[in-house]
């Protein structure tokens, strides 16, 4: 029994490097990394160039009928202290970009179960970034690396958890390299294990993003292992932040708060559903609570808002100095799937709000901030 089980870990093993490989090969072909001075402007030309063939397909086609906004979908894989991670970029068409010109980026991470291509389509975030003109980041776990697919958020006990962050981070770092990418304009959201993720992503790297959105996740710290994430997951752990990497001397609440002598964590937004029997709602106030603790926020009244025929979302702001920095949304009768999402999609409800609209609306406030 042993010397199968060891076969069948290098036979996944195998099939695993071998999708790497081919990963590699596409990426490499579908965008060759070039010196840092000129990557952005031949990724202008590269997307100019598309723009211009896509305009030339669409006055083909019938009036009133406009072209889909289809755009550039890459391949890439990034290498880190977890190992490589593939991941897909979205550019959108039409760009239109001005010399010098950089765009924000949203970093997607899917759930257990899912994809990068999963996550896209039930969430449609590349049509709100076709509209919006930002570019879509969508890692991808290795089955390899959780034979589920899901990202290794509660593996910090043996440090897989801050690796696989870093090995994220890397990723992010690639793309911004490579094409017209504006740092300061960063933002990561993820459903379930995803959004579990782009938490302590946010946590470890409060620096590197402007804001945070967690969608039927997990608080960071809440969890050490398999068997405490499971715990963690039923709303019966304490709740706790990890100390950011390279954290400052004197990193207290008040410091974090009006980043004087530490680093402010991004804002939050949490969205959860009411009847998710897989990730306990329970999680999400812990985690609104504790990242207002830590900027320094207090909740403001309780709303109910409702549109249409869409479940009902019960809203808590968390204001600092007036500011709304922690939004807890919870949205009455969804379970464990994306509101609003994609219909016949798994992990996707198009009954419940729009969260892709809801997260990008978050974050985009605060990219204007940083401009």
């Amino acid at each position: 029994m042993p010397r199968r089980s060891r076969l069948f870990s290098l036979s996944a093993w195998t099939r695993t490097y071998q999708r790497s490989l081919k990963a590699f090969a596409q990426a490499a072909r579908a965008a060759r990394p070039a010196p840092a001075k000129v990557a952005a402007p031949r990724r202008a030309a590269a997307v100019a160039s598309a723009a211009a063939a896509a305009a030339a397909a669409g006055a083909r086609r019938r009036p009133g009928r406009p072209a889909p906004a289809r755009g550039e979908w890459l391949s890439g894989i990034a290498p880190g202290p977890a190992g490589a991670r593939r991941y897909q970029l979205y550019i959108p068409p039409a760009l239109g970009l001005r010399p010098g010109e950089t765009l924000p980026l949203l970093v997607m991470l899917h759930g257990c179960g899912q994809t990068a291509r999963d996550l896209a389509a039930a969430t449609r975030m590349n049509r709100l970034a076709a509209r919006e003109r930002f570019l879509v980041l969508y890692p991808e776990q290795e089955r390899v690396a959780n034979a589920h697919g899901c990202w290794n958020w509660f593996e910090r006990r043996n440090g897989k958890a801050e690796a696989e962050a870093a090995t994220l981070l890397a990723a992010v770092d690639q793309v911004a390299r490579r094409h017209p990418v504006d740092p300061s304009r960063v933002a990561v959201a993820g459903l379930s294990a995803g959004g579990s993720m782009a938490v302590l992503m946010a946590a470890l790297y409060p620096q590197r993003f402007c804001a945070v959105a967690m969608h039927s996740g997990v608080a960071p710290g809440t969890a050490e292992s398999a068997a405490t994430a499971l715990a963690a997951m039923n709303g019966r752990r304490a709740a706790h932040l990890p100390d950011p990497v390279a954290a400052p001397r004197k990193a207290d609440a008040g410091a974090m708060a009006n980043g004087s002598d530490g680093v402010a964590l991004p804002p939050l937004l949490v969205v959860h559903g009411d009847a998710d029997g897989v990730v306990s709602v329970r999680n999400a106030a812990d985690t609104a609570t504790l990242w207002a603790q830590a900027l320094g926020a207090r909740p403001g009244a309780l709303r109910t808002l409702q549109r249409g025929r869409r479940y009902a979302t019960r809203v808590t702001e968390f204001k600092a100095r007036g500011r709304a920095v922690v939004v807890l949304r919870e949205v009455v009768g969804l379970a464990h799937a994306w509101s609003g999402g994609a219909p016949r999609r798994p992990y996707s409800d198009p009954a419940g709000p729009d969260a892709s609209a809801l997260v990008w609306a978050f974050v985009a406030r605060h990219f204007a901030k940083v401009r």
